[in-house]
């Protein structure tokens, strides 16, 4: 028996387990899990790697979706659209993580496009035409085109023809292309996304209107997260971009786009220019939209 004991008391210790981070992120790629995914394992990876932590990933079904999953407690981090980040921050559920930066700068656009052969030149032509938009909780598929129609004087519940709500910025896009909607609205990196995969060809798409430099979606945590291993996680990306073995087709953003680096620094109040356009579209011109969209 002493022996047995001295045997086991020799035996190696068991390796400590890695600690597990939930991720989840919005449905940025047509809602495909493979595709979103693959837009942001590359970046987690590289901090996984940096600092030994293990992220496991998820797509969320809809924007709304994510920023439960974050406030129920089903997850530690998530990337979200800057309006989604604003929902989320209001409910006192998360803490801003990161945000890209491309070119110095953490900027997006989000714009209304048109076949080229349409006769929609500008908002105001598109009184009684049919116009796709994503998530209703989308900044740059809803919330800022919506406002963009809003304010160049056109009642989208009473002057728009149709309203078609389909998701995502790349089934909006394919509405258009498919000839199921006169305009789409859609971000300009997921035009370019589909651009570059061949989905579209940009000769066959014109812009109606481009919106004003819209706060990079961001990477956000759950603010329960324990002081010590969100200041863990905002150090890993802050230096991922110049970590060893790293190289620059692993730092990603948005719709698996090419980034320079990721800011940890960046001012929550910064976000507040997307919350002020959020607030142009009350929850009863929502619910009104809706509705029509419902109409078939």
């Amino acid at each position: 028996m002493a022996l047995l004991f001295v045997l086991s008391g020799c035996s190696p210790a068991a390796a400590p387990k890695r600690e597990t981070l939930r991720v989840i992120l919005i449905p940025a790629d047509g809602g495909t899990e493979d595709g979103t995914k693959a837009d942001y394992q590359p970046i987690f990876g590289a901090v996984s790697r940096m600092t030994g932590l293990d992220f496991d990933i998820k797509v969320g079904q809809s924007y709304a979706a994510v920023v439960e999953a974050l406030c129920s407690n089903g997850a530690d981090i998530a990337f979200v659209g800057p309006v989604t980040y604003i929902q989320a921050r209001d409910r006192g559920c998360a803490d801003l993580l990161a945000v890209g930066v491309e070119k110095q700068q953490s900027i997006y656009h989000s714009g209304i496009f048109t076949r080229a052969g349409s006769p929609i030149r500008t908002i105001a032509d598109l009184k009684g035409k049919r116009v796709a938009f994503g998530d209703v909780n989308s900044t740059s598929s809803f919330i800022y085109p919506m406002a963009m129609i809003v304010d160049a004087g056109l009642d989208p519940v009473r002057d728009l023809g149709a309203i078609r709500m389909t998701g995502s910025h790349a089934d909006s896009l394919a509405a258009l292309v498919h000839g199921q909607a006169d305009a789409a609205a859609l971000s300009f990196d997921s035009f370019e996304k589909a651009v570059g995969e061949h989905a579209v060809d940009p000769a066959t798409i014109r812009v109606i209107a481009k919106s004003p430099p819209i706060p990079y979606p961001p990477l956000i945590m759950n603010a329960r997260l324990a002081p010590g291993l969100k200041a863990r996680l905002r150090d890993a990306f802050a230096r991922v971009d110049k970590a060893p073995g790293v190289t620059p087709d692993m730092i990603r953003g948005y719709g698996g786009k090419k980034i320079d680096r990721y800011d940890t620094a960046f001012a929550p109040e910064q976000f507040n220019v997307a919350g002020a356009v959020m607030a142009k579209l009350d929850d009863g011109l929502k619910e009104a939209i809706l509705k029509k969209a419902s109409e078939r």
